[in-house]
């Protein structure tokens, strides 16, 4: 066997290393990504439905180059003292012990960078807890270990949303959905009938305690049509992974 055959060899080897190892990708990550549930492999937020998540976003990737802008140039300061200031490279080292621009500029920049965290933080509390005039409102109970829903401005009724055990997502599903209208502000208000639960959608940028006692509000209005899911996200009892909240949003 001569070399062009054995580098024909090769190469086909490589393809075919290649071609399997893309299809196993492929079956890996879905080709087309559910909108409002977690996905596989996913290590970003969830695709945002609503104003509050926009600004979640929005700073969460603001924070995240601010951190890796000063996680550099803290290395950068490392790699410089390690070079430059070893005792190989610097045999006598300076006596100097202030230099009054450094102790300005060290006092002066984390001022800085805290009030350009504090603004838009402040900012997006304020959006949170700012309930605009809602066009529906939700009530939600949470039990060990399901949720009941009421609509209190539109009849006096109630149904309990249990995990569908023969139903897509898996642990997400439920038998009955609460739903509400695109692009309209949605109440929720929420109470424990028992323990601490917590009412959490992620694509809309919500989470709220459920304490027994107490009705806590926060909103959302949906941007999107389509179902959106979420769970409880305190730790409620044995049964705690298995009362998720699915909301579908129609025009």
């Amino acid at each position: 066997m001569n070399l062009s055959r054995i580098g024909h060899r090769l190469l086909g080897l490589a393809v075919a290393g290649m071609t399997l190892a893309a299809a196993t990708l492929a079956a890996m990550v879905p080709a087309v990504a559910e909108l409002g549930q977690p996905k596989p492999w996913e290590y970003t937020l969830q695709e945002s439905a609503s104003p509050v998540m926009d600004n979640i976003v929005w700073f969460h990737n603001f924070l995240l180059v601010l951190i890796t802008v000063i996680t550099l140039f803290v290395l950068a300061l490392l790699v410089i003292v390690i070079v430059k200031f070893n005792a190989k490279s610097n045999p006598v080292p300076s006596r100097t012990t202030h230099n009054t621009l450094i102790e300005v500029a060290w006092t002066l920049i984390p001022v800085l960078i805290l009030v350009a965290i504090a603004v838009p933080s402040f900012r997006l509390l304020f959006l949170q807890l700012d309930i605009p005039k809602a066009d529906v409102t939700v009530k939600a109970t949470g039990k060990q270990w399901y949720w009941s829903y009421s609509y209190p401005d539109n009849g006096k009724f109630e149904f309990d949303s249990l995990m569908a055990q023969d139903k897509k997502p898996r642990l997400l599903a439920v038998d009955n959905e609460m739903v509400v209208p695109v692009n309209k502000v949605i109440r929720i208000q929420t109470t424990g009938a028992d323990v601490i639960h917590a009412f959490a959608v992620p694509a809309f940028g919500i989470k709220i305690d459920s304490i027994p006692g107490r009705l806590n509000e926060t909103w959302f209005k949906a941007t999107k049509t389509g179902m959106f899911y979420g769970q409880c996200s305190e730790l409620c009892g044995k049964d705690h992974a298995f009362m998720p909240i699915a909301v579908r949003v129609v025009s």
